[in-house]
C-alpha cells in the first residue's frame, strides 16, 4: 500500500505544478511541503513498456525533416535519429566519436581535414553512402545560404558563396574633413574635386573594394567616373560570387575539406545535424506536408506520420548492429500541462523541450527523474568600441567584473539560469572572468575616471522583454553602486535591434546566442562576426563600373573613415592596457575563448538552463549542454520495478 501522506503530497504537487506553470497564480507552501518525499524518489513511476519502445515528447510536431533547416528541437532530434553524419557527439562527454567517418586526419595546421568513410554505411534504399553524397549535400547548403539553420557554421569552409560589397575608400588627397565640409555646405575645395551647379560633389578617383562574407578585401580596382555624391554615400551591391568549394570527394570513401582559418575542432562541427547528408537534391523536402517516404541513412527510419505523432523503426541495414531500441515514438503535446499529464500517466517515457516556471522547477527538483542542465545559450552585452571610453579595455573589464552575476541568476531570474564567467559553458578551457569590485574601481581610476567622475552615461539597449528589463535594471544598479556610473536603459522591439547595432546607436547592446556545436571556432564566430578571412577564401571577381555607386550616410561616412590610419590592435590583458582605436581592417578575428576573455568585446552574463523528466527504466538517454541526446545507446529495462518501502512490505 502507498502511504496516504505520499498520495496527499503527490496530489498536492500535481496541483501546484499545473497552477504555477499555466495559471500563473501565487501559491504559498511551507518548506516541509516542498521537501523530497521520503517514500518516493520519483515524480512519476509507472510500469515500463513491454518491448524496446521509447516514447518521447519533445515539443510540437516538427515542421520539417530537412537537415538544412534543423535549428532546434524537435527538428534536430528527428534529424539525429534518421540521418547519420561524418561524426557524432557522445551525449555524455560531448566528445566527438566516429559515425560515417571511421577516422580523420588534419594537415596545414588544421586547415585541411581528410575523412575516411566506412564502406558498410547504407541509405535506407540499400545504396552505399559515399563521399560524393557529402559534397552534393554541402553544395546544397551553400546554394540555400540564408535559408539554412546555422549559416555561420559554413563560414570557415573555403569557397562558400559570398556577397560582394562595394565601398567608398578615401584616397590621401580626399580627406574626411574635406568631404564633411562639402556635405555641410562649407566652401572648401581640394584637388580632383568640383562642385556642380546644384552644389553636389563630383568625387575624384575612388577605389572599389570587393569583399567576401568575412569582410576580407579581395580585389582592388581603381575607377574614374563622374558620379554624384548623394545624401547617402555607401551601398552594398549584393552580387553572388561563385568560387570553388573547398569540399572534395577524393574517391568514394575519402572526403577532403579545406578551411579558411585553422580549426582543431572541425570534426566536432560536422557532427551537427545541418551537416548530415541527404540522398538526392532536396526536392523531397519542398512540400508543405511531412514526407515519410524520404530516404535516410540513420539508425532509425520514418514509418508513419499521424496526429498521434511520428513513429520510427530501427533501420535494418544500419552499419551499427548494436542498436537496441526497436521503435521510437515522437509524441507531440499542445502545451506543458498536457505533456506533464502524459508523463505522469505513463504514456510517454521522456519529456524534454518544456519551459517550467521557477516555482515548478523548485517543486520538481527534488525528484530523481527530474534533470536540470546548463544550456548552451549565452546572454551577453556587446560593447560599441567605436564610442569612447569603451575603446579602452580597462573600462570594459571594470564594467564586466563589477557585476555580481549570482544576483541576476538567483534573484532576478529565480534560479532559472547559471552565471556566465566565460563565453562557453563547456568548461573545456580554464579561462574565467573574476568578479572583483575593488579591481574594477582601480581599473576605472587607471582609465582616467576615479570614482566614476566624468564617466559618460552608458546607453544600454535591450529588447522589450520583462526579464531583460529586470536584468538591465539590476546591472545598472550594480554599476551605480560599485563604480558610480549612470546608465540609461533604452528598450526597443526585438526586430529593431539589428538596425540599431548596424548604425552603432548604443554603448552596450543586449544579445543572445545559442551554440549549436562544441566547436570553439564556430561558436566564437557565432558571437563575434569575423572581420578578416583567410587568403584561401578569395574568389577572383571583376566589378563593373556601371554597377558601382557610392552610398552611405554622411555622418556614418566620416565615422567609418576617421580611423583609417589607426594602429594595429594590440592585445594586452593587464591593467595598463591602452585605449584602442578599432579599425575593422586591422582587427584580429576572435576564434578562441581565451582571446575573447583577453579582448572583452562583450560581457557574458548568464547561461540558460533546460529541463527534462525521464523515467527510471530508460537507460542511456543523456541530456547535455548542446541539447544533443542520442537514441543509439538508449535501452528500456522492461523488468524494472520500483523498490518497495518498509511500509509497503
Amino acid at each position: 500500500m502507498v502511504p496516504q501522506n505520499y498520495i496527499h503530497l503527490r496530489k498536492f504537487c500535481d496541483k501546484i505544478v499545473c497552477i504555477c506553470v499555466f495559471g500563473g497564480l501565487v501559491f504559498l507552501t511551507s518548506c516541509s511541503e516542498l521537501e523530497k518525499p521520503a517514500t518516493q524518489p520519483f515524480y512519476s513511476q509507472t510500469a515500463p513498456p513491454p518491448k524496446q519502445e521509447f516514447r518521447w515528447s519533445n515539443g510540437r510536431t516538427p515542421k520539417s525533416f530537412d537537415p538544412a533547416l534543423a535549428s532546434a528541437s524537435p527538428e534536430t532530434d528527428i534529424v539525429r535519429a534518421v540521418f547519420e553524419g561524418l561524426t557524432d557527439t557522445d551525449p555524455k562527454t560531448l566528445e566527438v566519436i566516429p559515425a560515417i567517418a571511421t577516422e580523420w586526419t588534419s594537415a596545414e595546421n588544421n586547415k585541411v581535414w581528410t575523412f575516411k568513410l566506412r564502406r558498410n554505411a547504407k541509405w535506407s534504399n540499400g545504396k552505399t553512402v559515399t563521399a560524393e553524397d557529402f559534397v552534393r549535400s554541402w553544395k546544397r547548403l551553400a546554394d540555400m545560404q540564408g535559408k539554412i539553420s546555422h549559416p555561420n557554421l559554413l563560414k570557415n569552409i573555403v569557397g562558400m558563396p559570398v556577397e560582394t560589397e562595394i565601398k567608398k575608400k578615401v584616397l590621401p588627397e580626399e580627406s574626411p574633413d574635406f568631404l564633411m565640409n562639402q556635405l555641410r555646405g562649407k566652401n572648401t575645395i581640394a584637388s580632383n574635386s568640383a562642385i556642380n551647379s546644384n552644389s553636389s560633389i563630383i568625387p575624384p578617383k575612388y577605389e572599389i573594394i570587393v569583399t567576401d562574407n568575412l569582410n576580407k578585401p579581395v580585389i582592388n580596382k581603381q575607377v574614374s567616373e563622374d558620379s554624384k555624391l548623394k545624401n547617402e554615400t555607401k551601398v552594398k551591391s549584393k552580387t553572388k560570387v561563385e568560387a570553388k568549394l573547398g569540399v572534395e570527394a577524393i574517391d568514394d570513401f575519402t572526403l577532403k575539406v579545406s578551411l579558411v582559418n585553422p580549426d582543431k575542432d572541425f570534426p566536432q562541427l560536422v557532427a551537427h545535424p545541418m551537416m548530415r547528408p541527404i540522398f538526392s537534391n532536396g526536392k523531397e523536402f519542398e512540400t508543405e506536408k511531412l514526407n515519410a517516404e524520404i530516404v535516410t541513412n540513420g539508425a532509425f527510419r520514418i514509418v508513419s506520420i499521424g496526429q498521434d505523432g511520428i513513429t520510427l523503426d530501427r533501420t535494418e541495414n544500419f552499419w551499427n548492429k548494436e542498436i537496441t531500441l526497436e521503435r521510437v515514438k515522437f509524441v507531440p503535446t499542445e502545451n506543458a500541462e498536457k505533456a506533464l499529464e502524459a508523463y505522469r500517466a505513463g504514456t510517454i517515457d521522456a519529456l524534454t523541450n518544456v519551459d517550467f516556471e521557477p516555482l515548478a522547477v523548485k517543486l520538481l527538483q527534488p525528484f530523481d527523474d527530474f534533470q536540470r542542465i546548463t544550456h548552451s545559450a549565452l546572454n551577453f552585452y556587446e560593447f560599441n568600441r567605436k564610442n569612447a571610453p569603451f575603446n579602452d579595455r580597462r573600462v570594459r573589464e571594470a564594467l564586466a567584473i563589477s557585476i555580481v552575476r549570482e544576483r541576476l541568476t538567483e534573484g532576478e531570474m529565480e534560479g532559472a539560469s547559471k552565471p556566465a564567467l566565460s563565453f562557453l559553458p563547456y568548461d573545456v578551457n580554464d579561462v574565467k572572468l573574476t568578479q572583483n569590485v575593488d579591481k574594477a574601481k582601480n581599473l576605472l581610476t587607471a582609465a582616467g575616471f576615479p570614482g566614476g567622475v566624468d564617466f559618460p552615461k552608458i546607453l544600454l539597449v535591450i529588447n522589450r522583454n520583462n526579464t531583460q528589463q529586470k536584468i538591465a535594471r539590476s546591472v545598472a544598479k550594480m554599476w551605480k553602486e560599485n563604480l558610480n556610473i549612470d546608465t540609461e536603459i533604452i528598450v526597443k522591439e526585438t526586430n529593431e535591434l539589428t538596425e540599431i547595432k548596424q548604425k552603432g546607436d548604443f554603448d552596450l547592446i543586449r544579445r543572445g546566442v545559442v551554440f549549436p556545436t562544441t566547436d570553439e571556432n564556430a561558436n566564437m564566430i557565432t558571437i563575434f562576426e569575423p572581420k578578416i578571412g583567410g587568403e584561401d577564401n578569395k574568389p577572383v571577381v571583376e566589378a563593373e563600373d556601371k554597377t558601382t555607386e557610392i552610398i552611405a550616410e554622411t555622418e556614418e561616412f566620416a565615422a567609418n573613415n576617421n580611423s583609417a590610419n589607426s594602429a594595429d590592435l594590440k592585445i594586452q590583458a593587464n591593467d595598463n592596457t591602452e585605449p584602442e582605436t578599432p579599425d575593422a581592417s586591422d582587427e584580429k578575428d576572435i576564434l578562441t575563448e581565451e582571446t575573447a576573455i583577453v579582448e572583452l568585446h562583450a560581457i557574458p552574463l548568464y547561461f540558460s538552463t533546460s529541463y527534462s523528466l525521464v523515467k527510471p527504466y530508460v537507460q542511456g538517454f543523456e541530456m547535455n549542454t548542446i541539447d544533443a541526446p542520442s537514441l543509439k545507446n538508449v535501452t528500456i529495462d522492461n523488468d524494472w520495478q520500483p523498490k518497495k518501502t518498509k511500509s509497503e512490505s
